[in-house]
């Protein structure tokens, strides 16, 4: 083989066959084969762990040879693990040490091209060129054999072949050979070659080492990045980045150096993209998603399909916890003509390698949303519909849950069979009753794109337009509820369009044209009186929102009743029974009679809301609270879920009322409800009260002003909620202020033929804020004239209530006497009195103090202390507390300290706390408000000289 020239690589006719390795085609990343020593990726300068012991590998392979010991290394691993990487950073270092290095990398393209891997390493030579016409493939590797020999003649050899996989046969065949002879022949020649591993979906042809003797071949397979290493890796790129955006970049890695560096290349300095994105479209250059496209290609048609069906599949189960029927390798192998089995164990191997992650629900999923996008570049837009809708019906016939299904629906197109809309409006209702309705919201707008007949599309459209109104982000809903009420439909199906147009209507403050919209549909029911009466309650219902319209319902009301009783179903006579009770006109058992016969009739089940919902208001005021919740929990249990319906949000606003009544504060809401663009509602003025009572004066004054009620709509909530100012302001020391308001919400209740103090006891605020202006004759005035009405309606806590602050403006011994009746009045009422129990006894309590029976009055004081504490009113409480100081009472061990200065209350919480109970428990426990029970503690630590919950335990030893 002397005659046979040794190629170099820079050769000139080395160039025209086989061009420098530096010039062949290049790839994305760890796959590009040489990097400049300097490039920040370069190795072995950012040399992840799991190629160190390949390398170690390598470099004794090559130390060997240089001894003149050939060998076989195997570097197996899966796409993008770092394989090229090595090899190249070995193929340097042996150059460097004086080995001569030949050098192949094989394509899917060489594939067919005989002897192409072959001529990569060795060059073109004329022998082998005249040779390969005539001779056989035996031949010709002998003659290879040769040509080999005569370069370790010459210098030991590093003969480095990359993805030996894609080598064409015979020179896959011939490497084989030459490994299994070159130790033997004692050749200084190292064999270094790369393999792909990686499971995939087409079953592999036999590796490389399938016919060799294991002692013949040294392997090592390079294992994926683990989080720690991916994360160094990230962080030595970028030392100051965030540590949840190196999570997300290494979850978008998936265990890929090749993914890795590419994202890190196309984010650049973490400022660019403070958060990693979600789709390939935001990185530029796009190098992740080249190295994606890279990894699938290498991967074979077989594995890419079933990838990207599966990113399909993922793509429309966005939402966690939507379980598949069964196993998804079923649902993937059928799109893909796939072997489920196959499918089955290369979802095993992703995941084990990190590109797949186990979701919640335990389905594998991509590592990382900006992966799957990646993957999805290559499927087309029709291809995903038609993906998304194979995977539907598939789904359907096996079985799965309806929203699994629908979600696919949402990626299909028009499906234009009527099961697809039948299982959107499933899904829908189902989702509604999770308490998603934007989920709802997505899938009726996909169930429209779908034709349907006239009457279903009015109530889907009936249906979306509530949802969407309910939802207050989207222009859409009345729109589409306009729609449905011009659509042909059921009487049925219109009345309920008409009555959730109204309500969104009346929602959004154009309350004239809520109710033209229902009287209008009622004239177009001359047929149906049952559905027109409907109309009517709805209009009456809707009506309290503005005084004006409210009067005028109330009279067509009560002339419809006068004339043709008949026309009026029970729910319009119950509004009839409710709005007498707040004018003042009948008793509390009057209309708690008359509201229970009307329940005990048939009742449409369109107007049974109304019924409900009014009765449950009626029994409030009534202080059947009990009775009240049951009626509340039927009312919102009967409604459909999705329909907009204007009892549904005055049944809220009665639970809410039914809170409030029964006085525990602490139960409340603990942090103000968002301030809405509309003005205030009835959740803030209980609100507002709450945090009054519970002496959270700073939030207090913080929701008070959060409101300019000179802009906000007429409404009567707006009226609740100028009554809760007003104590606020009392409370505050603004006497002046609060009567203002008082006198306001008044003067718009009186406009509203709202007179009974049952709504708003305003009357007897405006007393005691004039009281405490000096006006004790105007403050008379006003006491008597709540006592009358309170007197009419005939609870105990109304009537207690005018009692305690008429005897407050009395004074004197008739003034006792009133302040004795009061309490004793409320002494014998139902739940829900035990807050103005409090405060009547605290007025009792100083005018025995103001007439020298201060025995009597510490009594009254300590009790009402003790109601207050108990239902967590801390503004009542102290008021108490000071009651007790001025009339010249200590409360026990109030000056002392030490555990024996403990109160009862702060001694039972302390040991509690002590315990190992937390703040929410003890008040559980003991039926105190988390307040009440933080505040004892409080002072708990004060007394025995501690800072800490740890030290109680110690310093109630000796207790």
């Amino acid at each position: 083989m002397a005659g046979v020239p040794g190629p170099r690589w820079d050769h000139p006719r080395a160039h025209a066959c086989c061009p420098p390795y530096e010039q062949q085609r290049t790839l994305p990343y760890d796959r590009t084969p040489h990097r400049p020593r300097s490039h920040p990726w370069g190795f072995p300068h950012d040399q992840p762990s799991e190629h160190r012991e390949a390398a170690a590998l390598l470099a004794a392979g090559a130390a060997r040879a240089r001894a003149g010991a050939g060998g076989l290394v195997l570097l197996r691993g899966a796409t993008g693990t770092g394989r090229t990487t090595v090899l190249e950073a070995a193929a340097r270092s042996a150059a460097e040490h004086g080995m001569r290095v030949l050098r192949a990398r094989c394509a899917p393209g060489g594939a067919d091209v005989t002897f192409d891997t072959a001529r990569q390493l060795l060059g073109h030579l004329p022998q082998f060129g005249e040779l390969a016409e005539s001779a056989g493939e035996r031949e010709r590797a002998d003659l290879l054999c040769r040509i080999l020999a005569a370069y370790a003649a010459e210098a030991p050899l590093l003969v480095a072949v990359d993805d030996v996989h894609l080598a064409d046969g015979p020179s896959h065949r011939w490497l084989v050979e030459t490994a299994r002879h070159v130790d033997r022949l004692t050749l200084p020649v190292l064999l270094a070659v790369t393999e792909r591993s990686q499971y995939d979906v087409d079953p592999p042809r036999p590796g490389f080492t399938h016919t060799l003797s294991p002692a013949l071949v040294r392997t090592h397979t390079l294992a994926p990045l683990t989080a720690a290493a991916a994360g160094a890796l990230v962080r030595a790129r970028f030392p100051a980045a965030a540590p949840s955006w190196v999570d997300s970049c290494v979850r978008a890695g998936a265990g890929s150096p090749l993914l890795l560096r590419a994202l890190l290349d196309d984010l650049g300095d973490p400022g660019r993209h403070p958060a990693v994105p979600e789709t390939s479209a935001a990185l530029y250059p796009g190098a992740y998603p080249a190295a994606v496209s890279w990894w699938l290609d290498s991967a074979g048609s077989g594995t890419a399909e079933v990838a990207r069906a599966l990113a399909v599949l993922d793509e429309g189960a966005d939402r966690e916890g939507a379980p598949l029927a069964d196993d998804p390798a079923a649902l993937l192998a059928g799109p893909a003509g796939a072997d489920t089995a196959r499918v089955t164990g290369w979802l095993t191997a992703m995941t084990a390698l990190g590109m797949l992650r186990p979701g919640a629900d335990g389905r594998p999923r991509y590592a990382h949303p900006l992966l799957r996008d990646a993957v999805l570049a290559g499927v087309p837009a029709a291809g995903r519909r038609a993906a998304h809708r194979a995977f539907a019906e598939t789904m359907l016939h096996r079985g799965a849950p309806t929203e699994s299904v629908a979600r696919q629906l949402l990626g299909a197109g028009e499906v234009g069979l009527p099961w697809a809309v039948g299982v959107l409006q499933d899904a829908a209702s189902l989702a509604l009753r999770a308490g998603r309705p934007e989920d709802a919201v997505a899938f009726l707008r996909r169930a429209l794109d779908e034709p349907l007949p006239a009457e279903r599309r009015q109530r889907l459209l009936t249906e979306l337009g509530s949802l969407e109104c309910a939802g207050r982000e989207s222009a859409a809903g009345i729109p589409r509820l306009t729609e449905a009420l011009r659509l042909p439909g059921t009487p049925q199906d219109r009345v309920r369009a008409a009555v959730a147009l109204g309500t969104a209507l009346a929602g959004r403050g154009r309350l004239r044209a809520a109710v033209d919209v229902l009287w209008t549909m009622d004239g177009q029911l001359t047929d149906r009186p049952d559905l027109a009466a409907t109309l009517r309650t709805a209009s009456a219902l809707l009506a309290d929102q503005d005084q004006g319209v409210r009067r005028e319902v109330y009279r067509l009301l009560r002339d419809t009743a006068e004339r043709s009783p008949e026309l009026l179903d029970p729910a319009a006579r119950a509004l009839l029974v409710r709005h007498a009770a707040s004018a003042g006109l009948t008793s509390a058992d009057e209309a708690m009679r008359r509201v229970r016969a009307l329940l005990a009739e048939p009742a449409d089940p369109l107007t049974e809301p109304f019924l409900l919902g009014t009765a449950a208001a009626v029994a409030q005021w009534a202080d059947e609270l009990d009775e009240a919740d049951r009626l509340v929990d039927r009312g919102l249990t009967g409604q459909r879920p999705g329909l907009l319906h204007p009892m549904h949000e005055a049944l809220l606003n009665t639970r809410a009322d039914i809170a409030a009544a029964r006085g525990v504060y602490g139960r409340l809401p603990a942090e103000p409800p968002a301030v809405h663009v509309t003005g205030p509602g009835n959740v803030h003025a209980h609100t507002l009260l709450a945090l009054v009572e519970q002496n959270r004066t700073a939030e207090a004054r913080r929701l008070a002003d959060d409101f300019d009620l000179g802009t906000a709509p007429d409404s009567w909530e707006l009226n609740r909620f100028l009554y809760a100012r007003g104590v606020q302001r009392a409370a505050a020391g603004d006497p002046a202020g609060a009567l203002h308001d008082f006198l306001e919400c008044g003067r718009r209740q009186s406009a509203r033929e709202v007179i009974s103090p049952v709504v708003t006891p305003w009357r007897t605020a405006a007393a005691e804020c004039r009281l405490a202006l000096g006006r004790p004759q105007e403050a008379l005035a006003l006491a008597e004239e709540e006592l009358r009405l309170a007197r009419v309606w005939g609870t105990a806590r109304l009537v207690g209530r005018a009692l305690r602050v008429l005897g407050t403006a009395t004074g004197g011994r008739r003034g006792l006497e009133l302040a004795q009746e009061a309490v004793h009045l409320l002494r014998g009422a139902p739940a829900g009195a035990g807050a103005e129990l409090a405060a009547a006894l605290l007025a009792q309590g100083r005018q025995l103090t103001a007439a020298g029976d201060r025995s009597r009055a510490r009594q009254c004081l300590r009790e009402a202390a003790g109601h207050a504490e108990r239902l967590g009113a801390l503004r009542l409480l102290t008021l108490a507390e000071e009651a007790l100081r001025e009339g010249g009472a200590r409360r026990t061990g109030a000056a002392r300290t030490g555990a024996g200065s403990l109160t009862g209350s702060e001694r039972r919480i302390a040991r509690l706390a002590a315990d190992g109970h937390t703040n929410t428990e003890i008040a559980d426990l003991l039926h105190l408000a988390r307040r009440t029970v933080e505040t004892h503690l409080t002072s708990t630590y004060k007394k025995l000289g501690i800072r800490r919950r740890a030290e109680l335990g110690a310093a109630l030893a000796g207790d």
